[in-house]
């Protein structure tokens, strides 16, 4: 599908590409998923007009093509789901739909190639389990293109990372569950399917788990991956994931404050907010940076014995100013309980900046911190994009998993030559600086001159990326900006 975009002199980059067949896969998908609902009920009616439903007008291969099917698509198809009727019983759906196409775009100028891509959907059943299994693999490929777009300051958490997390979290079946930057809802397809696979016996168990996800997405193109991710995971009108800036409603009037169970999120890092954002948290915490921003609105947002899993730049643990002012937050009305820290290149080729995951739970006090260093496999030197971290990494007898002990009560746990621990007296004295680097490690003395200029060639390999990639931005800005 992406090789017939490419023909296309409407579409540029892989962003583009990518927004334009996701839409279409939204409506696919949400078509046959009222086709199921009919087949159920003969009282559901879809909120789509019967003329604009995927399955009147593009179902038929043979169907409209061309200037035909252009014009339809712009002038007709478009305007009419932007401006969708918010009324009768299924005005949720309704909503999905208005809240999908509100900043989408049809990029492609020719028809005849637009017909060629909605052939190849249509061969895809949503309502056939191995098609939709199968399918889950194109989306995970969909989202590394989407990473390999060039867009600064987005970063998508590995399946790795996210899996640990959320099985460190145990999310329960009635828990309300938030990613306040949900992107394109990693952290909350793998929230469903593990209650899915732990706790749901019934329907009613099901329509819980649908109602405990709660997402927010300040982007467009996320937001539309997310919401057709939870379709895809089952979730039938997914309006609790919302197109808008967690960021952007003062604290002290959020709806969620002192609600949330369990929050797990990689908000955006390295990154700045508009102005006036700041001013929507207490003045002493005011700053841009979205990172440390993100991380007094979780602590706000969590209610007394709810817990976080967040993954933070190194930045935040050792920075100073306000950044001391949130950890002393943070540790006050939280318990800090584990620090892991990650290698570098986690999140290579898109950033070399290292990373930590953060586990918190509101209402008691830190006492102590426990460090946990997590090493590269055997044999590997940095993580690349053809050898991203596995889940595999973390379990086993000498892992996190293994050494993490009772998900509630974490007692067992023990120092060894990767896990440490520090007491809060300790933390304070040190102006709350978590950079703590591992007692345990011996010290490795002169290292290796050609091992040395190996990891500086990688350096500047990485760097020369990312400046291709800065300049591709640049240069589409101006081109679009020439062209307005």
């Amino acid at each position: 599908m992406q090789d017939i975009m490419r023909k296309d002199a409407g579409v540029d980059g892989d962003a583009q590409r990518i927004g334009q067949l996701v839409w279409m896969l939204f409506l696919k998908i949400l078509d046959d998923q009222e086709e199921s609902l009919m087949m159920l009920s003969e009282d559901y009616r879809s909120p789509i007009p019967a003329h604009l439903r995927w399955s009147s007008w593009a179902a038929n291969k043979e169907g409209i093509t061309g200037d035909t099917l252009l014009n339809f698509i712009n002038n007709q198809l478009f305007p009419k789901l932007k401006n969708l009727a918010l009324e009768g019983p299924e005005r949720s759906r309704a909503l999905v739909v208005r809240m999908a196409f509100e900043d989408a775009y049809n990029y492609m100028k020719n028809g005849t190639l637009i017909r060629q891509v909605i052939n190849k959907i249509n061969d895809i059943d949503f309502n056939n389990t191995g098609d939709k299994h199968a399918f889950g693999d194109v989306y995970e490929q969909i989202l590394k293109d989407l990473q390999s777009a060039g867009n600064a300051g987005e970063f998508y958490t590995p399946r790795a990372v996210t899996q640990f997390m959320v099985d460190m979290l145990d999310p329960k079946l009635q828990e309300l569950v938030l990613d306040p930057a949900c992107g394109t809802g990693g952290f909350l397809a793998h929230v469903m399917d593990h209650k899915s696979d732990r706790y749901v016996q019934s329907v009613d168990d099901a329509k819980t788990v649908q109602e405990s996800i709660l997402g927010v997405e300040k982007k467009a193109l996320p937001h539309l991956l997310c919401v057709t991710n939870m379709m895809l995971h089952g979730i039938e009108a997914p309006i609790n994931i919302q197109h808008d800036n967690t960021l952007a409603t003062p604290l002290k009037d959020h709806k969620w404050r002192g609600k949330i169970d369990v929050i797990i999120t990689n908000p955006p890092f390295g990154g700045m907010e508009e102005d006036g954002i700041e001013k929507n948290v207490p003045q002493v915490f005011q700053t841009r940076e979205t990172a440390d921003l993100f991380l007094v609105l979780i602590i706000e947002l969590l209610k007394d014995g709810g817990r976080a899993a967040v993954v933070l730049p190194d930045g935040t643990l050792f920075g100073e100013g306000i950044k001391t002012r949130i950890k002393e937050k943070l540790m006050t009305e939280c318990n800090l309980h584990t620090i892991i820290r990650l290698p570098n290149g986690v999140f290579n080729p898109y950033t070399g900046i290292k990373t930590n995951l953060l586990f918190f739970e509101k209402g008691q006090p830190t006492e102590e911190v426990w460090f946990y260093e997590h090493p590269y496999p055997e044999g590997y030197k940095s993580y690349t994009k053809t050898r991203p971290m596995r889940i595999e990494e973390f379990e086993g007898e000498n892992s996190e998993k293994a050494w993490w002990g009772d998900l509630t009560s974490r007692a067992a746990r023990k120092e060894n030559d990767r896990a440490w621990k520090v007491s809060i007296n300790e933390i304070k004295s040190n102006g709350y600086n978590l950079d703590i680097a591992n007692p345990h490690r011996k010290d490795e003395g002169r290292k290796n001159p050609a091992e040395l200029l190996a990891a500086w060639q990688e350096t500047r390999a990485q760097l020369a990326t990312t400046q291709e990639q800065l300049k591709a931005i640049l240069a589409e800005a101006f081109t679009r900006s020439t062209a307005a």
